[in-house]
């Protein structure tokens, strides 16, 4: 399924590989399988993109960028407070997990499949993760009560990348609000300090 039946060779493409790679892996997708599901000619792949990795590398960007919309979005209208946010991230994430589309974090996956730090697909992974630690770490900011805001923002990261695993092995949604419940142990303790 592609974003428009507007949407040129390049655009299918890299939805085609985002949603393979999601479901699947990346190493159980071949370039066949994306060309056949963007409705494009092999031509158009070599058209567009060196190699399989270049691709994969580029649908991962788009996917950061659209779920970080969603996310940082989602969390500032759960709550006024930045604060409140923080602990909302986990509402945020209970949306997600009961999604019948929720195969785990992309970038998660994508970096324990690819393993080499070095690699185009794991930079684009590690970028999505400081990029949401900085989201993190700015909420932490926002709300001013913290001395700490970026231990605390890798902290409140732990438990929403934590969350991810454990709803992805158990099916559990759940995993949402018990992180929640950590999380806000953890805001408590830093807003003791």
């Amino acid at each position: 399924m592609t974003d428009s039946p507007a949407a040129g060779p390049r655009e299918r493409l890299l939805e085609a590989a985002e949603q393979l790679i999601y479901s699947a892996s990346i190493h159980g997708t071949g370039v066949d399988a994306i060309v056949r599901q963007s409705g494009t000619a092999r031509k158009s792949f070599y058209a567009y993109f060196s190699s399989k990795d270049e691709l994969i590398a580029a649908a991962l960007q788009r996917r950061d960028e659209r779920w970080m919309n969603w996310f940082e979005q989602g969390t500032r209208a759960c709550a006024a407070a930045p604060a409140d946010q923080l602990l909302g991230m986990f509402d945020v994430l209970h949306e997600w997990f009961s999604s019948d589309n929720f195969h785990g974090c992309a970038f998660l996956n994508a970096a324990g499949e690819i393993k080499h730090h070095d690699h185009d697909i794991f930079r684009v992974s590690r970028l999505h993760k400081e990029r949401l630690l900085a989201f993190i770490e700015e909420r932490c900011r926002a709300a001013g009560c913290f001395a700490e805001p970026a231990p605390l923002a890798r902290q409140l990261l732990i438990l929403l990348d934590g969350a991810i695993a454990v709803a992805l092995v158990s099916a559990e949604p759940r995993a949402a609000y018990d992180a929640q419940r950590a999380a806000q142990a953890v805001l408590a303790a830093h807003a003791a300090a």
